[in-house]
């Protein structure tokens, strides 16, 4: 039986740790799960209790087997002096020796599926567990009571746990994100108001107004830089999507060609933009994206982790380990975190490098209590004082000519809007951040310090929303270019065959304690972050301090030490590839004129260059290099290039680094190629139903002569179907020559079937080109199109497919076996085909549609390569009718698209098939006395009408007879007495469907 079901499921949105609240008292075999209770319920009065049946999404956090081991490990990945230094673990390995064990994870699987509560996603860390039910089972599993409130400060009401959560005491649980939706992720953005937009001008960015826009961030901070982030890819934390054209839109207005983009959808979101429902979320996503590019426009991709839960996206983004720099512009509630820090631990032990923006308030007052605390529960501030991964604080940038950099300043736009800074009254001060004096920049000698770095917060161009542009402001803008930049630093430690340089904040605190400072970093000394509830913290002062940290990154010399990690014997060489391309005898083109030779060390470093290629010269071959310096080394090609055949190749350059006896190798490929171009490099697919017309007779090619040498050529062609014309030649240097290819009378006699040929352009130099030719004798177009497999086998099914399958249910099969039964509801479903057609070709396009059943709405369409050809909406009860169109494709692939909505019932569907139909051609006349015979190559089946004019001038043609189906490939037609009625006819001859 037909029938159809209503159904409604509520997800509650993602609730965020808490502050500590009161709890139930538990015996001694209980726990108590602190932080899930925000602060502000003291303050408030429950309105009411979360509907029972309302469905939660919760990420449990579970904790790790062996966390002393852990923070150990760490500790000897980011020491140089250390074995293990950057000697990272894969995520199997981590698990393996510091995740929680399976009996663990198994536990808290079983404790979640007892209480009524589904798994829906696992991660390969075992740190997190998603799992989703209604509100009773949640309340029952963590034995609390889910209440509603009035936000007191946003205009919704939220709900919240009236106490801790509380499980048994051997169960392995750390926290649970989704309890509570008090603070919602906030973006760490925001946009330029008119009056700022008008202010930007002086700043000296290429976008709208002097914003900064694409290349002015490498013109800044990456000044020379070659690299471009080629090979890597960087990984942004987002809690929304974006427009696609957004970003291609940034990309075409920077002048840089699209870097591909990989959308993760986490917790099962849509990955629709605005799903989120949180104000600017669309737009920060597009932010992240574009400067992510602006930096490092030449990356391998840029992955975007969308999800509702901070702990289950960062555990897809440690399990999938693509993305070794990572970049976070958000902010989210619920203070410092075990899971999250646990998830940030993987990460430094991956090689990882996460940026957080530090926040968009100006200066955490200190202590978690604080209304500003960077602690504080109950602000959107986590995890801006976690001490596993590099937060980054924001700076207003004035630069010079080309956008060259000339100064920054701390970004602050007053009444508490600007790059944030402060005291965790919770993390103890890292050991590599115990180098700086805290005392004297109003910071902390016992607590973590923040920010670490910072970078341009202001003034930057962007395009979103889907077509918006506008300047935008916050750390948010920050994050992104630092992991961008950190793409150009793991690209050189790529090139000389080094790990990634991971979690850089120990690096870049020993860099600032050295002698190469100045050199690797810009100290902004300018400016504060002062507003109306902190008038005197901080201010920005020479070397660190709590507004912007260790300033913002000098280009190539912090890359170069960053890259070498602080080894006392690196030589970095840049590019590690160099190519060459061009045709056999050439001539060629090189990519680059050569490499960049560079001493990162602290030391003067000897080398030499190995080069056994015959066909590569590289000059000089060796040398001596002083501390940082670079000499660059000229590539070319020498006259052996020349005489190479058709291939790649490619050349070994090994440097040898001879004060440490280190060996480097770097590529020289170079691709020679065919010196024909052949166009088109495809032949045509020809129908034709069996002894009819082909609707595609022949193709001309263009063979062009590219190298500098005179190409004799010939078409190679073992098909008794298809004729060449000319079948060889000569051609010149440069010149240019059309052959063509052409169906034969041999394939007009072909028996039903599909055949294909393969037509061989060659030269003296070898196969320039194979083309494939095809034609089809009495084959249909349409793929399954009576459904006779008893499936969709052949179609693309798109939109809901709930009520949309093939069956044999009486009255919705027109003939055969099956037929489709069509009743998606609420929104139209489609079924569609990509069918191979020639360009120009006429076609009768065919289908049945019944709709045994009235009633509305519902709506039925018929789409040609994309054009509507039939719609109509609420259709009435309708027995089986013929739909049929006469179409003309203007391509080798027409889309073929049918879409449905029957809300109270179905239709029924069946029968579809498109019929080429061969070009009316005038064959013959004959005259019999007073009688004229006519004669006209047809498409047998097809309807057709004999129409006259006796005058060309006259305003309508006249229909001679009635219409007619050609019963063979030859339709003839009788002008009874032509010569009598009138002294002169003009006909024709048209398809009537």
């Amino acid at each position: 039986m037909l029938c159809k079901r209503a159904f409604l499921t509520v997800f509650g949105v993602l609730g965020l740790l808490g502050a500590l609240g009161t709890c139930p008292v538990f015996g001694a075999g209980w726990k108590i799960l602190p932080g899930h209770v925000p602060r502000e319920l003291s303050k408030l009065t429950a309105n009411g209790q979360l509907a029972a049946t309302n469905q939660l999404r919760l990420a449990i956090g579970v904790p790790l087997r062996d966390s002393t081991g852990l923070d150990n490990f760490l500790a000897q990945v980011s020491d140089p002096a250390n074995p293990n230094y950057r000697q990272y673990l894969s995520p199997a390995e981590f698990t393996s020796r510091f995740g929680p064990t399976e009996t663990d994870y198994q536990m808290v699987k079983d404790f979640a599926q007892t209480n009524g509560l589904t798994v829906t996603a696992t991660y390969g860390n075992r740190l997190v567990l998603d799992v989703a039910g209604p509100v009773a089972a949640v309340e029952k599993a963590f034995h609390i009571t889910l209440r509603t409130y009035r936000h007191p400060m946003e205009a919704r009401d939220f709900f919240a746990p009236d106490t801790e959560p509380v499980v048994d005491a051997a169960l392995p649980v750390a926290d649970i994100s989704g309890l509570s939706n008090f603070k919602l992720p906030h973006p760490n953005s925001y946009k330029l108001s008119a009056a700022q937009q008008k202010s930007v001008t002086a700043k000296g960015g290429s976008g709208a107004s002097g914003t900064y826009l694409g290349a002015d961030f490498r013109a800044a901070y990456a000044p020379g830089v070659a690299l471009g982030g080629s090979g890597q890819a960087v990984g942004l934390l987002e809690f929304d999507s974006y427009y696609a054209n957004d970003i291609t839109s940034y990309e075409s207005l920077s002048g840089y060609t699209n870097v591909p983009l990989a959308n993760v959808l986490v917790n099962g979101v849509s990955g629709s933009p605005g799903y989120s429902g949180i104000s600017g979320a669309v737009d920060e996503v597009s932010l992240d994206i574009e400067l992510a590019i602006a930096m490092a426009p030449a990356l391998a991709k840029v992955i975007v982790y969308e999800g509702a839960s901070q702990n289950s996206i960062l555990s897809q983004m440690v399990s999938d380990n693509q993305a070794k720099q990572i970049s976070s512009s958000w902010g989210w509630s619920g203070g410092p975190s075990t899971t999250t820090d646990n998830i940030f631990k993987q990460m430094i032990s991956q090689g990882q490098s996460f940026f957080n923006a530090a926040g968009d308030s100006c200066a955490f007052t200190a202590g978690a209590g604080s209304a500003n605390g960077v602690d504080n529960p109950n602000l959107n501030n986590a995890p801006s004082s976690s001490p596993y991964i590099t937060q980054v604080g924001g700076t207003t940038l004035t630069t010079g000519t080309g956008a060259a950099y000339a100064s920054e300043t701390v970004w602050n736009w007053g009444s508490g809007t600007g790059g944030s800074g402060g005291i965790s009254s919770y993390y103890n001060i890292p050991s590599w951040q115990t180098n700086i004096n805290m005392a004297a920049r109003s910071g902390s000698a016992s607590y973590r310090n923040i920010p670490d770095v910072a970078l341009t917060a202001d003034n930057v161009f962007v395009v979103y929303n889907n077509g918006q542009t506008g300047g935008f402001g916050g750390t948010s803008c920050a994050a992104p270019l630092w992991a961008a930049f950190t793409a150009l630093v793991n690209q050189q430690a790529a090139a000389a065959g080094q790990p990634p340089v991971g979690f850089v904040n120990p690096t870049l605190y020993a860099i600032a304690a050295g002698p190469n400072y100045s050199a690797c970093f810009h100290d902004v000394t300018s400016g504060n972050n002062f507003s109306s509830s902190s008038p005197s913290l901080f201010s920005a002062m020479n070397g660190y301090d709590l507004c912007t940290g260790l300033g913002t990154p000098a280009g190539q010399s912090l890359i170069n030490a960053l890259a070498s990690g602080n080894n006392t014997n690196a030589l970095i060489f840049a590019p590690q590839t160099i190519a060459a391309a061009g045709v056999a005898g050439g001539p060629f083109s090189l990519t680059a004129s050569g490499f960049t030779l560079t001493n990162t060390s602290g030391s003067a470093l000897a080398w030499s260059l190995v080069n056994t290629s015959a066909w590569l010269q590289i000059s000089p071959v060796g040398g001596t290099l002083a501390v940082h310096f670079a000499t660059n080394l000229a590539a070319s090609l020498t006259a052996t290039a020349s005489n190479l055949a058709v291939g790649n190749y490619s050349a070994s350059l090994i440097f040898s680094n001879a004060t440490a006896h280190v060996v480097q190798p770097g590529v020289f490929t170079l691709q020679v190629s065919q010196p024909m171009t052949v166009s088109p490099t495809n032949g045509f697919t020809a129908v034709s139903p069996v002894g009819g017309v082909f609707v595609a007779t022949a193709q001309s090619i263009s063979l062009t002569n590219l190298s500098g040498n005179a190409l004799a050529w010939s078409l190679v062609n073992t098909s008794a179907w298809l004729s060449v014309s000319p079948a060889s030649g000569k051609l010149v240097a440069g010149a240019q020559t059309t052959v063509t290819v052409s169906l034969n009378p041999v394939a007009n006699s072909l028996a039903a079937g599909s055949y294909t040929a393969n037509v061989l352009v060659t030269n003296n130099t070898g196969v320039a080109a194979v083309l494939p030719f095809t034609i089809k004798v009495g084959q249909p177009l349409v793929v399954n199109g009576g459904f006779e497999t008893g499936d969709f086998t052949g179609w693309i099914e798109t939109g809901s497919t709930t009520y949309l399958t093939v069956g044999n249910t009486a009255g919705y099969v027109h003939s055969g076996s099956y037929g489709t039964v069509l009743g998606p509801y609420g929104a139209v479903s489609d079924l569609s085909q990509n069918l191979a057609t020639t360009p120009g070709a006429n076609y009768l396009l065919s289908c049945w549609l019944a709709n045994p059943k009235a009633g509305t709405p519902n709506q039925f369409f018929v789409q040609w390569n994309g054009a509507t050809i039939f719609n109509q909406t609420n259709l009435p009860a309708l027995a089986w009718t013929n739909l049929q169109f006469l179409v003309t494709a203007t391509g080798t692939s027409t889309p073929l698209q049918f879409g449905f909505r029957n809300d109270p019932a179905y239709f029924g569907f069946d029968d579809v098939s498109v019929t080429p139909l061969a070009t009316v051609a005038f064959k013959s006349s004959v005259r019999a006395a007073n009688n004229f015979q006519l004669a006209w190559n047809t498409t047998s089946g097809i309807v057709y009408q004999v129409q006259y004019k006796t005058n060309l001038l006259q305003a309508n043609w006249i229909n001679l007879g009635a219409a007619t189906t050609a019963q063979a490939t030859t339709l003839t037609m009788t002008d009874t007495n032509a010569f009598l009625s009138s002294p002169r006819k003009f006909y024709r001859l048209i398809v009537q469907p």
